[in-house]
């Protein structure tokens, strides 16, 4: 064997070596990729599962969400009621004060006009009775 030969014998081997790991290489490929498929098969169809419930849930949640805000338009005027209650209560209270301080100015006024009158009667009774005995 010449060195030209046993040169091509060493590139051949090499060169089956390098496709031998290509093919190993290549299968374990294969493999891994069959693997993946699964898995994202798998991952699809619990993707599809998943979306599927939150579809009924978001269903669920916009039926609940229209049935509160009927209940809350239901009960608004309760609400208005009773913020008319609230006003009305609070314009009797200012009402009240108000005559409560008439009254009182009224009654000031009577007591004191009572005095003077008692005292003017109590003063023409004296003069009439002096008049009487002169």
């Amino acid at each position: 064997m010449t060195g030209g030969q046993i040169a091509g014998l060493i590139a051949a081997i090499a060169f089956l070596v390098l496709v031998v790991f290509i093919g190993v290489f290549l299968m374990k490929m294969v493999r891994t990729l069959g693997e993946v498929n699964q898995s994202v098969k798998t991952m699809t169809n619990d993707m599809d599962v998943i979306a599927k419930q939150t579809e009924d849930i978001l269903a669920s949640a916009n039926t609940l969400l229209d049935d509160v805000n009927h209940k809350v338009a239901t009960i608004d005027p309760v609400f208005q009621a009773a913020a008319d209650l609230g006003t009305s209560v609070s314009d009797l209270n200012a009402a009240t004060r108000d005559l409560t301080g008439k009254v009182k100015s009224t009654a000031k006024k009577t007591a004191t006009t009572s005095v003077v009158t008692r005292v003017g009667e109590s003063v023409f009774k004296a003069y009439r009775n002096r008049k009487n005995k002169v």
